[in-house]
């Protein structure tokens, strides 16, 4: 009878036991629950398979040839597969050697003689635990992907004293002001620090100051006990909370309203927060980190910002330079937002940005700093199609820059000089929907009307700095709408390159 069990639940299993009967029940019985298994009749013969092959789950015999036998087994599994989930059977009622399983590493222990079912109940917990650590393992693949790189790119001399400065504060519990114009990257630098941290195993919890709602922002950091206000139905732990024993980055710093800065200023000089609606205070101990790119002291004197609370925040500052003043840096910054966007590997993509391209990109006037970068990026890997990145595949503004640009603009020179010497129409979205020119050749296949509403949508996301809430509002289209058709366009583009 075929197993109904899924593929990936399925355990490669290990039974180690000197009694022949019992082997020949578990090679019998545990394929009917959906397992496969190998089985050895003493340790020796497992410790040769221990090292040629790879389990889920092993289950092992204590005493075979002699006592502890299994014991000898599991600590050699352990040594060559850490993760393999041992379970150690013992016809004896011994604490003590039951005890010495577990400090080796055991899963759990069975007293013989076990029924079936209890087999199977820990085959079943040993499945779950499996998936958890399958989950986390994805959900730290997807983080990853979706943040880039968790440190700092970049060697240039602007950039040292920043790096050494996450070596040295990072490691401490200091509270840090990071400042620098927008998309600099303030929050790669956080993070930089939080993992630096001996609270890198703890919670980050980014905290965007500007976004909190007026009427909310409180319980939002603080968190509220049910019934505080209306629509309070149950208690709710605020930022603060959630990141006991980790970090706290609050961005946008200079948009916090004075209510909330006297209450975060309590938090800084006594470690506790209250919730909205209880009256005894919660301790907490939160590393905090903030951003801003407002002039904090010229706030202080405008009376919009607390002069004891930045006194608070600032125990250590560091500036970010904008990227004009990085210029260095941005070739590798540009391969791995590249390889960001693209979901793979610096050195698979790498090599699709061509010279002329790179020239293009690093003359580039950069008012909006890194994140301007990797829109283009953005926009690069998904008008190429896969294919080497030429001026052509750039966002218009950055190849035919505007008048006002704050860097003068060197053109490349040889092959890409040719490209950008051709009219701007040739470039793959015009700045105006033209007609398209009849095909010299009859046979030639024209474009779809989807192809064309394509090619438009994309023109106009790129002309809106691929603000996905500014496209859709300009075409009239809801933003999941916007949202299904990049992602079709996205499967479809992949689809042709492989």
């Amino acid at each position: 009878m075929a197993s109904l069990t899924p593929a990936h639940n399925r355990l490669r299993i290990l039974f180690v036991d000197d009694e022949a009967p019992l082997r020949e029940f578990m090679k019998s019985e545990l394929p009917r629950l959906g397992h496969e298994v190998t089985t050895c009749p003493d340790s020796k013969t497992a410790l040769e398979v221990v090292k040629k092959s790879i389990f889920d789950a092993a289950i092992l015999d204590m005493r075979m040839e002699h006592d502890k036998a299994g014991l000898q087994v599991l600590a050699a599994l352990k040594q060559h597969a850490p993760d393999t989930e041992a379970v150690i059977m013992t016809g004896y009622s011994n604490t003590e050697t039951a005890v010495e399983a577990l400090r080796l590493g055991a899963f759990d222990y069975l007293t013989k003689p076990c029924k079936l079912s209890d087999i199977e109940a820990l085959l079943l917990r040993i499945q779950e635990k499996r998936k958890l650590k399958n989950r986390a393992a994805a959900l730290e693949t997807r983080v990853q992907q979706a943040e880039g790189p968790a440190g700092m790119i970049g060697g240039s001399p602007a950039m040292v004293p920043v790096n050494q400065f996450i070596d040295r504060v990072g490691p401490t519990d200091g509270r840090v002001l990071i400042t620098g114009e927008t998309g600099t990257g303030k929050e790669v630098v956080a993070r930089a620090l939080f993992i630096k941290s001996k609270r890198a195993d703890m919670p980050f919890v980014p905290v965007n100051c500007g976004a909190l709602a007026q009427t909310l922002a409180e319980s939002q950091l603080f968190g509220h006990k049910k019934g505080a206000f209306t629509g309070a139905d149950r208690d709710h732990k605020g930022f603060f909370e959630v990141a006991n024993g980790g970090t706290v980055f609050l961005d946008e710093l200079g948009d916090l309203d004075k209510t909330l800065q006297v209450k975060l200023l309590r938090f800084l000089e006594a470690g506790e927060i209250q919730r909205l609606g209880e009256s005894t205070p919660i301790t907490v101990d939160v590393r905090v980190i903030s951003a801003t790119n407002k002039d904090l002291r010229q706030m202080v004197a405008d009376g919009l910002f607390r002069e004891d609370l930045l006194y608070r925040l600032n125990m250590f500052h560091v500036h970010l330079p904008p990227l004009r003043e990085r210029r260095e840096d941005v070739p590798e910054l540009a391969r791995h937002l590249l390889a960001r966007h693209a979901k793979r590997p610096v050195e698979a993509v790498a090599h699709l940005l061509t010279p002329e391209a790179m020239q293009v990109i690093v003359n580039h006037a950069y008012t909006g700093n890194v994140r301007e970068l990797s829109n283009a990026m953005d926009y690069a890997w998904i008008v190429s199609g896969g294919q080497p990145i030429t001026p052509d595949f750039l966002p218009r503004d950055m190849v035919y820059p505007r008048p006002s640009a704050t860097l003068p603009f060197t053109p490349p020179t040889g092959a890409s000089a040719q490209v950008l010497a051709q009219p701007a129409t040739t470039l793959p979205f015009p700045s105006a929907p033209a007609a398209p020119a009849p095909a010299t050749d009859p046979n030639a296949p024209t474009k779809s009307l989807a192809d064309v509403e394509m090619e438009y949508i994309l023109h106009v996301y790129a002309k809106n700095g691929m603000n996905k809430q500014k496209t859709s509002d300009e075409l009239g289209i809801s933003l999941k709408t916007l949202y299904n058709k990049l992602h079709k366009y996205e499967e479809e583009k992949q689809r042709k390159a492989s």
